[in-house]
């Protein structure tokens, strides 16, 4: 690690009478990837908007380079050399690739217009260097995220940008794209840039951060070096206890008999596909992106037409032509994308979680909303959501929060099978173990759970079966003491034979 380039001292910050920020402390040095970890709410964003001039600090100062140095705007952040990029990319897909990385400091010609040529040749000097595999002239439009990744990058570059921040960078990316990423942090890093990296996924942070600062409702918890990150302490920082037995789970589950049964189920990608999941049984159903997982749960809950087979629910034969049909039937599904496919994030709490049982709580046409009310806080106090009561709006609730609203809402049905698409993606730990929780307790009530992630640790920690899907069929099932990561990926890669 090198010098000393950026220290944050007794940051403080209120949004009338919340405090965001009490008295937090960063320090970050040239020549080093330094992880930024706490649970949502934890303060993260808000201390890096401070350091970007999006935010003033009511107390506190920032020095560069040891000198205390004002940021009252971003573009106080770009002359200090900080860079942020936001989870929320911000390209301009109607401009070129150079147009973007120079908005609003473009060079000027003795005429006072924008000098492209000398843009476009500065910019490819930048895009060189990171190995983009695309020209300073390329519109943006054009561009996958993980490329508008590197037009953000590129733009704190041109700007002799000496701090960068990375707010959740990989939230959108598949695993390859992930690996050029963490290629890229890691050439910067070994080049002399301080990389201040966000992420909730303990994985990342073991495989980049060379020291991790750690925060809790605001405030400063501590600073951990290399040598001394470990996962479990981290967490513990985190959430403020320790988790113990992060997933416990398997803690004399024992499976029931067959509630959904599904025979030889087909449609869009998915060739015919047939699987049991039983009462008090929670199943994985793993495989790389584009392997057909979501679309499987989807033809089983009516949201697309099946060419093929048939669904059964507790022996019997079921139609379910529509989602609607679904929910009568006491299947419920909790989609991957909660914000585009599942919450109405105008509407509170109260709104989205009763939804689906506004038949039950009506009489001659009339809704019971006193009934809702008391059924929503209800849920509210039982998977412990903050929320600002049952009129709380959704929107403005942090992603752990919200996901707990959704899995509410399926509550309400009472159901019998439970589909459950990334239910942890971008949440944090403490969030993940409530998470964890609700499942854990939902599969003792005997409903059977069929859970789809991405992340193959959380699969192996919370399933007690789980099936693998490649290229839209099922390759094979692995069950107990064969449920491991190697086991797993052989499935979602070769040929069931070849996994056997």
């Amino acid at each position: 690690m090198g010098q000393v380039v950026l220290e944050m001292e007794g940051i403080s910050k209120s949004f009338g009478a919340t405090r965001a920020l009490n008295g937090v402390k960063l320090t970050v040095r040239s020549h080093e990837i330094h992880a930024l970890m706490g649970e949502n709410g934890a303060g993260k964003s808000t201390l890096m908007k401070v350091l970007s001039g999006v935010y003033q600090p009511d107390a506190g100062i920032i020095k560069v380079d040891g000198k205390p140095t004002s940021i009252d705007k971003p573009a106080d952040a770009r002359a200090a050399g900080i860079g942020l990029i936001y989870q929320e990319l911000s390209v301009a897909t109607n401009l070129t690739v150079a147009e973007n990385v120079f908005m609003g400091s473009e060079p000027r010609t003795r005429w006072g217009m924008a000098d492209i040529a000398e843009m476009n040749r500065r910019t490819e000097i930048v895009l060189q260097s990171l190995d983009a595999p695309f020209k300073a002239t390329t519109p943006a439009s054009r561009l996958s995220i993980a490329q508008q990744q590197q037009v953000e990058i590129a733009r704190a570059l041109i700007h002799q940008g000496r701090v960068l921040i990375m707010d959740e960078p990989t939230a959108a990316l598949s695993d390859r794209e992930t690996d050029a990423l963490f290629r890229i942090v890691r050439k910067l890093r070994d080049e002399g840039m301080a990389v201040i990296y966000i992420s909730h996924r303990m994985a990342e942070v073991n495989a980049l951060a060379d020291c991790v600062t750690v925060l809790r409702d605001g405030g400063y918890v501590g600073e951990l070096s290399r040598e001394e990150l470990d996962p479990a302490r981290i967490v513990q920082m985190m959430v403020g206890r320790p988790l113990g037995d992060f997933y416990q789970h398997k803690t004399g589950r024992q499976a029931g008999k067959p509630v959904l049964e599904v025979e030889n189920l087909g449609g869009g990608k998915v060739k015919p596909a047939s699987f049991k999941a039983h009462a008090g049984e929670v199943l994985g159903l793993a495989g790389l992106v584009g392997a057909g997982r979501t679309e499987l749960a989807r033809l089983i809950f009516g949201a697309d037409p099946r060419t093929s087979g048939r669904v059964l629910l507790e022996g019997q034969e079921v139609n379910i032509n529509e989602p609607l049909d679904a929910i009568r039937l006491g299947i419920g599904y909790l989609p991957e994308d909660r914000k585009g496919q599942g919450l109405f994030l105008q509407l509170s709490a109260l709104a989205n979680t009763s939804m689906n049982v506004l038949r039950q709580n009506a009489k001659l046409g009339v809704i019971n909303h006193s009934a809702l009310r008391k059924l929503t806080g209800e849920a509210i106090s039982r998977l412990s959501i903050k929320v600002n009561g049952p009129e709380g709006i959704v929107g403005g609730l942090s992603g752990g929060n919200q996901q707990k609203v959704l899995l509410a809402r399926w509550l309400e049905i009472k159901p019998k099978v439970l589909l459950l698409d990334e239910p942890t993606r971008g949440v944090d730990v403490g969030a993940k173990s409530e998470i964890y929780r609700i499942i854990n307790q939902l599969a003792a009530q005997g409903v059977a759970i069929v859970v789809i992630s991405s992340e193959l640790p959380e699969v192996i920690g919370i399933c007690d079966r789980v099936i693998v899907m490649r290229e839209g069929v099922i390759t094979g099932e692995c069950q107990g003491a064969n449920v491991t990561q190697e086991k797993v990926m052989t499935l979602a890669t070769h040929d069931a034979r070849l996994a056997a």
